[in-house]
């Protein structure tokens, strides 16, 4: 499996200007002040800041699970503001593939019915399930795991079955939370190396994170806190950090 080939390869995979998100009460909540980001195809990039900042916010706006109050955020050149609701999640299960801090793995599945179950619910074709459910667990090195139950998988595995069931849909954009938040170092470290992986072959990462070790894998951080966005410097370009 490569990246996806892009159907606008000239355009970002995310393009915010002004995007902003306030709750209404008395006073209104600002939990996003308006904000512009351009995420170009094949970056890694880290969203760093303390709990309570946004970050999640700034998720559930570039995951397409909220709409902002103000701005225009394209997603492959698509202006998501313009979409009914029914083709905002149209296009959230094509092209955007979730990796969250707990797995979420059905545990009377194997890892290769968890992969699966993604492509069920984008009504992917029937016949094209099992090798691509395949293919995404190679992928992620767990060609040897398929049959396995998750409750006999370490929690590493768990996660790399879960980055598989993200990838299988062969998104433009895998939106990550947290990725690490469950795992001991030594898993940590072997789902960051495959980010890294995945990153070298092309493929578009946001990874939301409180840890700066994580953070430190991206090629590129942006920083949130008390709800303003603020780039950060170039952190690699290649490899892990030196």
């Amino acid at each position: 499996m490569t990246a996806p080939a892009a159907e606008a390869a000239d355009k970002p995979v995310i393009a915010l200007a002004g995007v902003g998100r306030t709750h209404p009460g008395r006073p209104p909540v600002v939990a996003l002040h308006p904000s512009d980001l351009t995420v170009h195809r094949g970056e890694y990039l880290a969203v760093t800041g303390p709990s309570g900042s946004g970050k999640s916010t700034l998720l559930h706006l570039l995951g397409l699970l909220d709409t902002p109050t103000t701005g225009r955020y394209e997603l492959d050149g698509i202006d998501t503001g313009s979409l009914r609701d029914r083709d905002r999640s149209t296009l959230r299960g094509r092209r955007i593939g979730f990796v969250f801090q707990s797995f979420h793995l059905l545990p009377h599945r194997t890892a290769e019915e968890n992969v699966v179950l993604a492509q069920v619910y984008n009504r992917s074709p029937r016949r094209a399930r099992h090798a691509a459910a395949l293919e995404a667990l190679h992928l992620v090195g767990l060609g040897h795991r398929t049959d396995a139950l998750p409750g006999t998988m370490s929690g590493g595995e768990r996660q790399r079955v879960a980055i598989a069931r993200a990838l299988v849909n062969r998104p433009s954009l895998l939106l990550c939370d947290e990725p690490t938040g469950n795992l001991d170092s030594a898993n940590a470290e072997a789902v960051l190396a495959q980010f890294d992986a995945l990153h070298d072959q092309g493929f578009t990462l946001v990874v939301i994170t409180h840890d700066p070790s994580v953070a430190a894998r991206a090629q590129r951080r942006v920083t949130i806190r008390d709800g303003v966005l603020a780039e950060a410097e170039a952190v690699r370009t290649t490899g892990v950090p030196r």
